[in-house]
């Protein structure tokens, strides 16, 4: 209970920031050379003022098309093909005297792919709830998916987005939180392309480096927030006081990179950083800073021979929960992980079905694959669905951290 009481804290302290209206702000907090601010639009009727002047903001283009209506327009940040994740985010603000209660009526028009994220709402940017279904009405014209969302305004501001906002800020501030456990260590691992901070939480009590690596990565994708929902979960449990983390930390280094994409999180990418490219489609080619962090992380870690990689985990967003991991035909060292972790997992959670989706392509350039190819160990992409219970979420991180623990606890050392 504790550490959900901090971790709100910290989110509360991130809404704050972005409730300054300045995503340049924002986004420069923690790094000490400048970064570009995303092109961010708005529009204004009788009503209400919309605007995306904040980190993961996100609209196309804004139009009045009467006294009570807006229309945004929604558009990926490069010209397809593009992997479906169709974000959006922005912020309404009542426009002086206009009464509280005033419904405002917004047309979502997607230029590809169409409307995938339910609309929810948050007044602080911290409490988020869903729009109820009686006010929310999807349609298709020209066969994309749109969606038209009737809001009723307090007397403040009001953010509007498909999902829970975990802006950079945030991520700064969960760091910083985190950083205070006495087996927590936080260091910039690099800079993204626009020069904002990745960076990187190790965790360990042994009083030398371990031998033995797990390594952690996130936010990959911009919009795939309910996984880094259960990452948060499994790091805060690694970081517990239960006995299984306790002893985990004793024999085990856990490198976490929680925000690989940030500068495609801040402008409110669908899916890529500033490079035109999926960051998840580069591990091998490394032509983007980011991956190349990574690369070179990796590397290093097999370049020490005080030190060995033992499990690679990549948390992600699809439509369902999922672990896509390697076949148990697959050698790997350690032999068999993901059934024996998995098992476990199935153990801690009753009445509910563990899905694994179980296959390799070798030459694929994602990091499941290029890092299970290029050092041999178990790798696996972790997944939550987009409409997962986020109580469900924090029970999934809890309970597949404590099952991958006790895995790894029972593997023999190299």
């Amino acid at each position: 209970m504790k550490h959900m009481i901090r971790h709100a804290l910290s989110v509360s302290i991130a809404a704050l920031l972005l409730a300054t209206g300045s995503a340049h702000a924002v986004d420069t907090a923690a790094s000490a050379i400048p970064v570009s601010a995303p092109a961010k639009a708005g529009c204004a009727n009788g009503q209400v003022r919309l605007d995306t002047n904040f980190p993961t903001g996100a609209a196309a283009r804004c139009e009045t098309p009467g006294k009570h209506e807006l229309a945004v327009t929604l558009a990926p940040e490069d010209a397809p093909p593009i992997n479906c994740s169709a974000w959006y985010a922005f912020r309404l603000t009542p426009q002086p005297g206009v009464k509280r209660g005033q419904r405002v009526t917004i047309t979502l028009n997607y230029t590809a792919c169409g409307h995938r994220y339910w609309p929810k709402v948050s007044e602080d940017g911290v409490r988020w709830t869903r729009l109820p279904a009686k006010d929310v009405t999807l349609f298709e014209n020209n066969g994309i998916k749109q969606a038209q969302l009737r809001i009723q305004m307090g007397a403040g501001p009001l953010f509007v987005a498909g999902q829970e906002i975990i802006a950079p800020s945030t991520n700064d501030h969960w760091l910083a939180e985190k950083a205070r456990h006495p087996d927590a260590r936080r260091t910039i691992l690099g800079r993204s392309a626009e020069g904002r901070s990745i960076e990187q939480l190790t965790i360990t009590s042994a009083p030398t480096p371990p031998r033995e690596l797990v390594v952690l990565v996130g936010r990959q994708h911009p919009p795939e927030i309910t996984g880094a929902q259960a990452m948060l979960a499994f790091v805060d449990t690694i970081l517990s006081d239960e006995p299984i983390a306790t002893a985990y930390r004793a024999r085990f280094s856990t490198i976490v990179v929680p925000m690989l994409n940030p500068d495609g999180v801040a402008r409110g990418h669908w899916r890529h950083a500033i490079g035109g490219l999926d960051l998840n489609r580069d591990w091998g080619p490394f032509t983007q800073p980011e991956t190349r962090l990574m690369q070179g992380l990796l590397k290093d870690i097999a370049d020490d021979p005080a030190r060995t990689l033992r499990l690679f985990l990549d948390f992600h967003s699809t439509r369902k929960d999922v672990f896509y991991t390697l076949p148990d035909a697959t050698i790997t060292d350690p032999p068999r992980f993901a059934a024996d972790w998995l098992a476990r997992y199935q153990d801690r959670m009753p009445g509910y079905h563990v899905a694994r989706d179980s296959s390799h392509n070798p030459g694929l350039p994602t990091a499941k694959s290029w890092v299970y190819e290029t050092y041999g160990v178990p790798t696996a992409t972790f997944e939550i669905g987009d409409d997962t219970d986020r109580a469900l979420i924090a029970r999934i991180g809890r309970e597949s951290a404590l099952a991958m623990m006790e895995t790894m606890l029972a593997t023999p050392a190299p």
